[in-house]
Parts: C-alpha cells; sequence; structure tokens
C-alpha cells in the first residue's frame, strides 16, 4: 500500500512524470505503421444485425488488443479498446470508444482512474482512441501530452480507462453527452472479460477543462443511469469547469485568447443537438462556421482576439437570448440539472483570468480564469452541498485557466488518493463564497 501510495502521489513529481513518459517511450518498439483515421477504420462502425437501439448502453460490440502509444511510438503497455453503444444528446443510440490501459503491475482487480481527456475538438480524428492506437495529428497532441498524467497512475498498480468523451461526432461543449459516454464507458470496460477489471471494488474519476465536463456529468449522470457504475465510484475530482455554457458564452467575448471558443462551441452544440444555426449568421460567421467544422482548441486559441458575438450573427439576433433554438439548447447544458452526485467531490477553479486576456468585470459573471467563471463554478458547489454531497472547493483566486491546471493537479491527486484508500473525505461547504444564478434562460 505505502509503495501505491507513493507512485499515485508521484503524479504530482515533475521528477516521476518525465521518467515515467521516458519509461513509456524509449522501452517501447520503433513507430509502426500509421494507425487507421477513426472514420476510415471500420472498428469505429456498427454493422450487427441488431437495431442499434434494441441493445442496452454500454454493450461492448467490438474489442481489439494493442499497444498503448505516444506520439505514435509504441509501448509497452497493453490497451484494450471497446466499441460500445452509447447515448447522443438527445437520447439517440450511438457508438463510441473507450480505450482501458492496464497497470505495469498489480495485486488482484486493480482499483481503475477513470480519466477524462481534455482534447477539446471538432474533429473526430483527434479524440484519444486514436491517439492511443498510434494517430497523431495536431488536435491530437493533447491526449499525446496526457500520457504523462497517466504513466504515474499506471506505475502505481491503477488501470486507466480513457473514453473519447466527445462521441464519434466530435461534439465539442455538449456537457451531458460526455457524461454519457463516459459512464456507459466504464459499464463497458468493467463487463467486457478482455479487460479483466470484473472483479474491480473502486473507481475514481477525475479531469480538467473538457475533461472536467465529462468528469461532472459522468458524477452526475451516474446514480440514475449506471448505478452499478455509481457504487464503485469513491470520488470525483474536476477543475477549471463549464457549468453555465451561456454564462461563459458572454464572459470570452472579446477576450484576446479564448474568443475563438464561441463559434466551436456553437459549432459542437449545434451538432449534438441537430440545431442548424446557419440562417442566425452573419457572412462572417458562416466563414468562421465553415472553416472551423473540424478544429481542434489549439486553431482558435489567441487566433481570433477580440471575437464578440455581433460579429458572427444577423443584426436581427443581437444576442444569444433572440435566438429560441440557442437558448433551449443552453438551458440543457447547465450542470445540476441532471441529477446530483452521491460521491464526494473535488473542486478547484481559477479566478485570475485577466492574465489570459478575459476581464473578470462583466455584471452578473464576474471573474473567471479566462475561460471558466468562478461564480457559476461556486454556485454549484453550494447546491451540491445543500443536496448533501460532500465538496471540497479550493478557488485560485490569482491563477488563469493553465496556470490553475498546474496548482489543481497535485492536489487533485492527492486528494483521490484518499478516497481509493479509504480515508474520510474533507469538505468545506460552510466555506463557499455565494456565486452567481444558475438560472435558465427565459
Amino acid at each position: 500500500m505505502a509503495n501505491r501510495l507513493r507512485a499515485r502521489v508521484g503524479l504530482c513529481s515533475c521528477a516521476t512524470i518525465a521518467a515515467a513518459l521516458a519509461a513509456c517511450v524509449l522501452a517501447g518498439a520503433p513507430a509502426a505503421e500509421a494507425a487507421t483515421p477513426p472514420q476510415q477504420d471500420p472498428f469505429y462502425r456498427y454493422e450487427g444485425a441488431t437495431p442499434l437501439g434494441a441493445i442496452a448502453p454500454g454493450t461492448v460490440l467490438k474489442t481489439r488488443t494493442l499497444s498503448y502509444h505516444v506520439l505514435g511510438i509504441e509501448t509497452p503497455v497493453k490497451a484494450v479498446q471497446l466499441l460500445y453503444r452509447s447515448v447522443g444528446e438527445l437520447g439517440e443510440a450511438t457508438v463510441n470508444v473507450t480505450s482501458v490501459l492496464e497497470p505495469t503491475w498489480h495485486f488482484g482487480p486493480p482499483p481503475v482512474i477513470s480519466y477524462q481527456s481534455f482534447y477539446d475538438s471538432l474533429n473526430p480524428e483527434d479524440e484519444p482512441s486514436y491517439a492511443i492506437s498510434g494517430g497523431v495529428t495536431l488536435g491530437g497532441l493533447i491526449p499525446n501530452v496526457e500520457s504523462i498524467l497517466i504513466a504515474p497512475a499506471l506505475l502505481g498498480g491503477d488501470a486507466v480507462v480513457v473514453t473519447d468523451t466527445e462521441g464519434e461526432g466530435a461534439d465539442f461543449a455538449a456537457g451531458p453527452e460526455y457524461g454519457f459516454n463516459t459512464i456507459y464507458g466504464l459499464r463497458a470496460a468493467l463487463s467486457s472479460p478482455a479487460t479483466g477489471l470484473a472483479a474491480t471494488g473502486k473507481i475514481g474519476l477525475i479531469g480538467y477543462s473538457g475533461g472536467a465536463i465529462a468528469t461532472e456529468w459522468a458524477a452526475e449522470l451516474a446514480p440514475r443511469y449506471t448505478p452499478e457504475v455509481n457504487r464503485l465510484i469513491v470520488g470525483a475530482a474536476f477543475g477549471g469547469t463549464l457549468v453555465d455554457p451561456a454564462h461563459n458564452l458572454r464572459y470570452v467575448e472579446g477576450s484576446s485568447t479564448w474568443a475563438g471558443v464561441i463559434p466551436m462551441a456553437l459549432i459542437g452544440v449545434g451538432r449534438a443537438f441537430h440545431t442548424d444555426l446557419k440562417p442566425y449568421l452573419s457572412e462572417y460567421g458562416l466563414q468562421l462556421y465553415e472553416k472551423l467544422q473540424r478544429a481542434s482548441i489549439i486553431n482558435v486559441l489567441g487566433q481570433y482576439p477580440g471575437l464578440t458575438w455581433s460579429q458572427l450573427v444577423k443584426p436581427q439576433y443581437p444576442t444569444p437570448e433572440s435566438i429560441p433554438a440557442y437558448v433551449e439548447d443552453a438551458n440543457r447544458l447547465i450542470m445540476g440539472s441532471g441529477g446530483t452526485p452521491t460521491v464526494p467531490l473535488f473542486i478547484g477553479q481559477g479566478a485570475g483570468g485577466e492574465l489570459e486576456g478575459t476581464p473578470g468585470d462583466k455584471p452578473g459573471i464576474g471573474p473567471g480564469d479566462g475561460v471558466m467563471i468562478a461564480g457559476d463554478v461556486r454556485t454549484l458547489a453550494r447546491e451540491y452541498c445543500s443536496r448533501g454531497v460532500p465538496v471540497d472547493y479550493v478557488e485560485y483566486e490569482h491563477l488563469s485557466h493553465v496556470l490553475a491546471a498546474l496548482q489543481w493537479l497535485p492536489e487533485a491527486v492527492s486528494w483521490m488518493v484518499g478516497r481509493l484508500i479509504g480515508f474520510p473525505a474533507p469538505q468545506d461547504c460552510g466555506a463557499i463564497a455565494p456565486g452567481n444564478p444558475l438560472t435558465p434562460l427565459p
């Protein structure tokens, strides 16, 4: 137990991270043949005779075993990939892929770390499963870099489950879909004989930014939709969280760094809800809409400084609230509206967004980390506290989104170690300051 504890806490150590990554890459074989992109790979398609809608969510449809790749280079780590039945934003039957990474050692059934990637992309080729199978793309650099976060858990004896949280359509920012893909991916991982996880006794959820969307919604939806998975979850740690997308659109409008996520989110949410927003867009808005159809977060950060809503839409739609379809979709994405977690939560949030070019002086919004809003996160935390959920909330007053991640990560890992060991969860519900109203748009 002591060795496992040190290995897990080692995730906080730069030396351990570097050593783990080096071991994974340098011990591996030379680069294999280029992986087949998901949209051309038959593994990603269901071709069975039974209608997909008649199959229970979380059912494994296909299985393959391969080496875990980092930047296209094979490592000695075994990865089991599962195509499984999932659920889209509107409840439609979908398929998705999750990847189960085998720990370097373990005695008995290993605990599971469900790691939700922050790959944030509208391109299906940027999803983690493709990177794990050996694919290399610009947007896919994020799940490749995340290997430095995953390696210490594998060295510590934990299995790591990494799901394509956005689904095969790359439905960026569609929160509930992220959650469904995560919980049904875990159901698939636990049920597959190929993973050896059937007897697993503990699962920890962890994710930052885009990974926080999946982590929070998974914790929120699991009690209702996958109770057998939920009873194994010992805690959920997330940071830099998108609580109310309608607020975030107003917050990042005009930002020098983050304004480019506005068209990305409109594309992703419209895609998930099958909502056609093109009739509302200006000529420039249509140009961006077409240009960014397969963009990743790497393609927009800092590249559309000062971008505003009025530049994207026709004059007759001066505010997002003037588009009924947008209002309906945005209201369904407010966290806390789909259920209540039954597990302890660790939540971290930055509030120094000026460092990343986003002022924190907009009425009703206030400070954030540059892209996520501290007041919204505090209100979510307080709401869960009122529902009886143990919440440990930390606000990094002077740190931006990127810098807060560096502070949050070691704290989140330390907190998760406590949950996996079985220590009582700390909570500071009485000390969380009031935040912003999370009232749905009229």
